[in-house]
């Protein structure tokens, strides 16, 4: 079976061509860095007419999640290179809706979703005091001062596995930066902390802009790069990198 690995700010994925559902044991497998591939998820992708595809989403735990926001930069640009859609502009379909997508030489625009603080105020969970969000994705956002010094690594999967989070969440640590844009870490469900994700960039600039006022379009600073994220009347926007790395043969 044909497999191929894209990435996008070093957020990276394994793309198997549909209509296809992996075992969570070979998803896991296939995911691992040092015996298998190496990635943080599975996309499987399949051409529907010549303006959509859709996409399904596994993490690296062998967990089927709603929606990928950097997946779905990866498909984009997978597509069109591939010639399965006629325009650079298309839709792509996933559990959670249909999401517009551009393709440009240097970047893709995508349509993440709809805004949803799925709970008003904040929640606390042990000693933090987190935003809950969800953009396709569950998501718990926290404002801290210095998001290098963030306690991720204990903080992020005492959150994530949380009572008040019945399918668990991802977790965002954002720091406002003077003269706007926000710095972010992310740990994310299934994974762990990733250098990137494009539904936990969405949350962490919705969360900085509805709470501490950052002006759109809000450029979010991650480990792995720069997403440029806005919304407006329709939804969520975000614009960042999307590349092939290679391809390959799963046996």
């Amino acid at each position: 079976m044909e497999f191929v690995k894209v990435q996008g700010l070093g957020n990276d994925f394994i793309v198997i061509d549909g209509p296809y559902e992996p075992k969570r044991s070979d998803v896991v497998r296939w995911c691992t860095r040092r015996s298998g591939i190496g990635a943080d998820g599975v996309l499987v992708v399949e051409p529907i007419d010549a303006e959509r595809i859709s996409m399904r989403y596994w993490n690296a735990d062998g967990g089927e999640a709603e929606m990928c926001g950097n997946g779905l930069r990866c498909i984009a640009r997978l597509a069109f290179e591939r010639g399965w859609v006629t325009a650079p502009q298309f839709i792509v379909a996933t559990a959670v809706g249909d999401h517009e997508v551009t393709v440009k030489e240097d970047s893709v625009v995508a349509f993440v979703g709809v805004p949803n603080p799925f709970r008003t105020g904040t929640l606390t969970v042990g000693e933090h005091d987190v935003h809950p969000f969800a953009i396709g994705n569950p998501h718990a956002v926290l404002i801290v001062e210095d998001v290098d010094e963030a306690p991720v690594a204990t903080a992020g999967p005492r959150i994530e596995n949380d009572a008040l989070f019945p399918n668990r969440t991802n977790v965002e640590f954002i720091e406002v930066l003077d003269g706007g844009g926000i710095k972010a870490r992310i740990w994310e469900r299934g994974v762990g902390e990733t250098p990137a994700s494009g539904t936990g960039a969405t949350a962490a600039a919705y969360i900085a802009h509805t709470i501490q006022g950052v002006d759109l379009p809000i450029e979010v600073h991650l480990p792995g790069g720069v997403l440029s994220i806005t919304f407006d009347d329709v939804g969520a926007w975000m614009e960042g990198p999307a590349e092939i790395v290679f391809s390959g043969v799963l046996t």
